[in-house]
């Protein structure tokens, strides 16, 4: 049974409740996606969702999402980001979200897709393997910390 915080569940919900809206793959990754895979004790700040640019644009419109134009970070940039503040927890909504690695700029695009059974639906995430790979490619220390629970639930 994966242990997850009170606001997470209901931030998932509002995720599930748009999901059969969504005409591509999308994926929960980041701490919540750690926590759907069973990482233990884990408070995401937010929920992180990786989805298609045509869906991105449907849910920005749907959650009236606040559009963040042109706010690439020294290491993160997506074509489309946008934070939606409809649930307990802001819903950080990313398209073609990159990377910077010390070969520039690499796309982060989950090859696994693992479901969830949740409520009467379903979210999917990386599998925790590719979690680990993810955080490898972050590489901030924070990323780097939960390597080994995601490995130990490979």
């Amino acid at each position: 049974m994966i242990d997850i915080a009170p606001d997470l569940a209901a931030t998932l919900d509002t995720v599930r409740a748009v999901a059969g809206q969504m005409e591509d793959d999308w994926w929960v990754f980041g701490s919540a996606g750690m926590a759907m895979v069973g990482v233990r004790g884990l408070s995401p700040p937010d929920l992180d969702l990786i989805v298609s640019e045509r869906d991105a644009r449907r849910l920005i419109m749907l959650w009236k999402g606040e559009l963040e134009e042109n706010r690439p970070s020294a290491l993160f940039r997506s074509r489309l980001f946008a934070k939606a503040r409809v649930a307990p927890l802001p819903i950080e909504i990313m398209a073609h979200l990159e990377v910077q690695t010390g070969e520039g700029w690499q796309v982060v695009q989950p090859r696994t897709r693992h479901a969830h059974p949740w409520r009467d639906g379903v979210i999917y995430t990386p599998t925790a393997a590719e979690q680990a790979e993810i955080c490898r490619l972050f590489g901030r220390p924070k990323d780097l910390a939960r390597i080994g629970a995601l490995e130990a639930l490979a």
